[in-house]
């Protein structure tokens, strides 16, 4: 079911008030808003809404077995991808930039953020549909740039099956599959990129791929390899 509320401060705070609040919340289901006052991207970064662009939140109950929930951002990274490439098809630049922001050349165009709460994951993602928010630190693209307004009700459907059916393959298969999804759609091995990390180091080099566990692997200058676990990944100039 897809729920869509006229606005709210975030879909994703909704959701982790009512699993705090013991209501239930089906996986599966997907809250919509058609605006946001308070959204957020990653590191706390504001989030300015925009009407008709998409602005929405699920969850994932975590069960013993299943693999690890840090994954599940690669996994909405390539339902997002797959779910925008429906809606434009000859989109030939877009590209997942680890772990799932979704670009078109350089210019970012959708994002995700996940954040856990109790024994699940909510997750939530924004599409610039019609009109891109101005960053201070990267550009942005709006989809109808390429060609017709989308419409928000259809891509919502459009995602939120693809990331069922991801979800299922995650659950059954485990994430082998899913880094080789993630790859076909992902950056290019060789593409140089910045790495911001949590302790506010720098770190530069060249895209090298996945590791198994879905972290990034980074070539330095000097041919050593990095793993990043965590950081805010940029395309070098």
């Amino acid at each position: 079911m897809i729920r869509t509320v006229p606005e709210t401060g975030s879909t994703n705070a909704d959701l982790l008030d009512a699993l705090r609040n013991g209501e239930p919340v089906r996986e599966g289901d997907w809250l919509v808003a058609d605006r946001q006052s308070a959204g957020r991207g990653r590191q706390g970064r504001n989030w300015r809404d925009g009407l008709r662009n998409f602005m929405g939140s699920t969850i994932v109950r975590i069960h013993p077995g299943q693999p690890p929930a840090h994954t599940l951002s690669l996994l909405a990274g390539v339902a997002l991808f797959d779910a925008v490439q429906a809606l434009a098809p000859n989109l030939h630049s877009l590209a997942l930039k680890w772990p799932n922001d979704l670009l078109v050349s350089d210019a970012k165009v959708a994002g995700i953020l996940l954040e856990g709460a109790q024994d699940a994951v909510v997750i939530g993602i924004g599409v610039n549909l019609v009109s891109a928010p101005e960053l201070p630190d990267r550009k942005t693209l709006a989809l109808t740039a390429f060609g017709p307004a989308p419409d928000r009700d259809a891509f919502a459907e459009s995602l939120a099956a693809h990331f069922a059916t991801g979800l299922e393959r995650w659950r059954t298969y485990g994430i082998e599959p899913l880094l080789r999804s993630w790859s076909a759609a992902g950056t290019p091995n060789g593409t140089p990129v910045n790495v911001h990390e949590p302790d506010g180091g720098t770190v530069s080099g060249r895209f090298d791929g996945l590791e198994p566990d879905g972290s990034m692997r980074l070539r330095l200058a000097d041919g050593a390899m990095r793993v990043i676990h965590a950081g805010d990944v940029m395309l070098a100039p």
